[in-house]
């Protein structure tokens, strides 16, 4: 099961990270959509993620893990093909809104899954090999989908991504187990809710558990929404545009992910450790550092610099550090909606930061805006640094 999970993560990543490439220039270049369209997109597809996420999640607690994997594939794949077909600022919305619907049916089924079925194994372990996993297959995707958007067509690019993303679900259906994952198959509803209940309570009491969801909030408005704003930065700032754009994006996603995979391997050992709270602190600050470098970079070359940065240490570790600390403090029957709750505090970081952002890019400059995001790390890293308990 090991195997086919991460099996499955890496050509997830191949997919879902070569498709973004693609698609964060084709709303760029092809659509034409302005740097306050391009924040309200994440705003508004967070906004309706936030509102699947935890019935989602007790899907998943109740029913099946497996199939709400199966789901998310065939939803997902669905949207990043329709992707390719519109240009219109409407239509495109309501693309990227299904996308991140899709992503509410995986987001903890799949660490609740291959939890279950290895009992006897570190999951912590596995859970670091799968993002490293996750890392390498991005890389993978980037170089190949970002030759194929440069030899044929972006928009074809992206809907056969999205075909072949769709396809997967067949892999999920036919390859996942789930043996150890028992279902309620009478009183559905109150068993959801008592699902619900249970874990809404044991984040309540957990002060460990919401110290990482407001980390959670602060750092991912802050990365989601500095990463819309990268490709209209760096081709402000003069990235040359022979070859192909997508070319030069290509060539900075895949240096980031290689980063980022070393950055992982040097410190798994360290996540189940007393001092990740310093190492997320550490990782905010890297944060900082990287927006204040794109904010006021004076050519292309300081601001991939600052890219990589964000890209290869500050989300990878962030999010794994975040994925492992709430996997530990909870509990079989609740897994998958704890995991959501974590997913919505990620999606309403997205939003309210998202949109504030959105409107200082609007009013203001996209620096000052890209600035902003720097702040939101700053205040992680402060928060980062006060003592860790149950």
């Amino acid at each position: 099961m090991v195997t086919v999970f991460i099996r499955w993560t890496w050509l997830r990543a191949v997919l879902h990270n070569g498709w973004w490439l693609v698609t964060s220039v084709y709303l760029v270049v092809d659509a034409g959509l302005s740097p306050a369209q391009l924040v309200l997109i994440g705003s508004v597809q967070s906004a309706f993620a936030l509102v699947f996420e935890v019935p989602a999640g007790v899907i998943a607690d109740t029913i099946s893990r497996k199939w709400s994997l199966v789901i998310s594939q065939v939803l997902m794949g669905t949207a990043m093909l329709a992707t390719g077909l519109f240009e219109s600022f409407p239509a495109l919305l309501a693309t990227q809104v299904l996308w991140g619907i899709s992503w509410t049916f995986a987001s903890g089924s799949d660490v609740a899954l291959i939890t279950d079925e290895l009992e006897s194994l570190d999951i912590n372990l596995v859970l670091a090999r799968a993002a490293r996993a996750q890392l390498t297959g991005a890389a993978t995707g980037l170089v190949l989908l970002g030759l194929l958007a440069w030899v044929t067509r972006r928009d074809l690019t992206i809907v056969i991504a999205g075909a072949a993303m769709a396809a997967l679900g067949l892999y999920v259906a036919f390859r996942f187990t789930e043996h150890n994952f028992v279902p309620t198959r009478t009183a559905r509803w109150s068993a959801s809710w008592q699902t619900f209940r249970r874990g809404f309570t044991l984040v309540r009491r957990s002060r460990a558990i919401l110290l990482i969801f407001a980390a959670t909030f602060l750092v991912n408005g802050a990365s989601d929404a500095a990463g819309r704003l990268t490709q209209k930065q760096l081709l402000d700032l003069g990235l040359p545009s022979t070859p192909d754009p997508i070319v030069w994006f290509t060539a900075l996603g895949v240096t980031g992910l290689v980063v980022g995979t070393v950055v992982l391997r040097l410190v798994t050992k360290r996540i189940n450790g007393a001092h990740v709270a310093t190492d997320y602190a550490l990782a905010a600050l890297v944060g900082v550092l990287a927006m204040l470098l794109l904010a006021f970079a004076r050519d292309p070359i300081v601001g991939a610099i600052a890219v990589v940065l964000l890209n290869g240490i500050v989300t990878p570790l962030t999010r794994v550090i975040s994925t492992i600390w709430v996997n530990a403090r909870t509990t079989a029957d609740i897994r998958a909606t704890t995991h959501s709750f974590l997913a919505q505090l990620e999606y309403l970081g997205e939003i309210v930061c998202g949109v504030t952002i959105s409107a200082i890019a609007r009013l203001t400059t996209l620096p000052l805006a890209l600035t902003a995001c720097a702040v939101l790390f700053a205040a992680t890293a402060v928060l980062m640094r006060r003592p860790v308990t149950r």
